[in-house]
């Protein structure tokens, strides 16, 4: 159960309570607060919010029967059953608002003012969602630890992760994730951070953020409701990020790979394993006497991973995490599904990374698949919303992929026609490269012909911006 009431949650959000049935009183605490109706449960809260293409109001009588005690609705019962045909008759007590995507933040918010848990609030333009994982699972050593779950990093997802916390959890590890100014400052408002993570400063989202400059100042709008005593990890590898040696009163601790004397916590001696991650050696900075080192082993491939393993100890230094504790959270620490996934399949090896690119992560990518000892296949395509310089960051992927020693580049989108011409530009004469205007031409091209694009024993990157649909070239080449 949340130790949250229906009378703390309507003053929450300014809403008017309105008690119909048994189902319980303004005293009464909630078990879960949920936008999905497929989630509703006995006892829970169900925000019924309008979405671009359902109605979360023609569900209210559905989570009614299933045992909600509570729903949040931004329409009366008579206006559903005009809209929906939903039956007024059936509604239990309801909370009407002027607007529920806000009323959600808005009980969040007051829901996390609530908890003494703290947060590992973690933004950047790169790496997020992998360094959240190395964060939880170090933690998970020594605590009970929630975390983000999938890509809820909006400013619908940070709410909701929110409002999943419960009284056994002692961390929670949020991913927070933005396009414009203003938006982290929301998130912000609602975690309340008691560590704040930055990753890096990258090319995303230039359309509303210009320029690397525009990225770290919406992204520094984290720190606006940080807690008091509250602790900031950079990226001392980002020169950004490396240049801010105090942030409102904060010194910042830096986090990296042993390049900056400056750095707390640092991976060195990286001996990479191919797709199998690298071992290397943890150094902590002591306040007195030797630094501390401890072997690692991190299982996930690539060298940017380093990094993330770095963050993760940097958080797990602060909350008093031992050398060993560390290595073992790094040692087991996953990924989600479409991010760095490496699959083995008895045709193909693939590196399913097709939820999201920018021109940094795309470069990452390509070199982890360089590491492959077999055949190396690329199927990249358009990083979006890269404002005026995407063709110029579409060919310097393409030349990028030339270098690497990738065997097949093939080139998917509008955009990455300019990937396409400058990898071909680049291009040794063994390599074969081609263009498709989209993924359904691609998948067609697969279908007839996948040993000749795709040759058996073969290692596939699969990377794109989600919008490409690059999951339907992930489904083809599992099945």
């Amino acid at each position: 159960m949340m130790n949250f009431t229906w009378k703390e949650i309507a003053r929450a959000c300014g809403g008017e309570l309105v008690l119909r049935g048994n189902a319980g009183g303004e005293d009464s605490c909630v078990s879960s607060v949920v936008i999905d109706s497929r989630l509703a449960e006995a006892r829970g809260v169900f925000i019924a919010t309008l979405g671009e293409r359902v109605d979360g109001h023609k569900f209210i009588t559905d989570v009614f029967s299933k045992g909600a005690a509570l729903v949040i609705t931004q329409k009366t019962p008579e206006q559903v059953e005009a809209e929906h045909g939903c039956k007024a008759s059936e509604w239990g007590s309801y909370i009407l608002v002027a607007d529920t995507l806000q009323a959600l933040k808005e009980i969040a918010e007051a829901y996390r003012r609530k908890l003494s848990v703290r947060v590992v609030g973690i933004t950047g333009s790169v790496g997020k969602t992998s360094t959240k994982e190395f964060i939880a699972s170090v933690l998970a050593e020594k605590y009970q630890v929630l975390k983000t779950e999938g890509n809820f990093n909006n400013e619908i997802g940070v709410p909701l992760t929110l409002l999943r916390i419960r009284p056994e959890h002692e961390l929670a590890v949020v991913e927070m994730g933005i396009s414009d100014f203003g938006e982290m400052h929301r998130l912000s408002k609602m975690a309340r951070p008691n560590i704040c993570v930055m990753t890096n400063i990258g090319q995303s989202h230039l359309n509303n953020l210009k320029d690397r400059d525009g990225i770290l100042r919406a992204k520094s709008e984290i720190f606006d409701f940080m807690a008091e005593d509250g602790e900031i990890c950079l990226n001392g590898e980002d020169d950004k990020l490396a240049a801010l040696r105090e942030i409102k009163g904060h010194i910042p601790h830096f986090f990296g790979l042993g390049t900056d004397s400056g750095e707390e916590v640092s991976v060195t001696d990286i001996v990479g394993r191919g797709l199998e991650g690298s071992d290397a050696v943890l150094v902590m900075k002591q306040a007195e006497g030797e630094n501390m080192r401890q072997q690692i082993h991190i299982p996930l491939p690539g060298r940017h991973m380093a990094l993330n393993a770095a963050a993760a100890a940097c958080v797990g230094r602060l909350l008093g995490l031992s050398g060993e504790e560390i290595a073992a959270g790094i040692g087991k620490a996953g990924l989600m599904t479409g991010r760095t996934n490496v699959i083995r399949l008895p045709r193909y090896t693939l590196i399913d990374d097709c939820y999201n690119a920018n021109p940094v992560s795309m470069k990452a990518a390509i070199d982890l698949l360089a590491l492959a000892d077999t055949t190396k296949v690329a199927i990249l395509g358009d990083m979006l919303n890269l404002g005026e310089n995407s063709h110029r960051y579409h060919k310097e992927a393409g030349s990028h992929a030339a270098a690497s020693g990738i065997d097949h580049i093939l080139c998917v989108g509008e955009e990455s026609r300019h990937m396409f011409w400058a990898a071909a530009n680049n291009a040794e004469e063994t390599m074969k490269i081609s263009h498709y205007p989209d993924t359904e031409t691609l998948l067609r091209s697969l279908s007839s012909d996948s040993g000749e694009l795709v040759p058996e024993g073969s290692t596939v990157l699969i990377k794109a911006s989600h919008d490409m649909g690059f999951v339907k070239v992930l489904e083809f080449l599992r099945s």
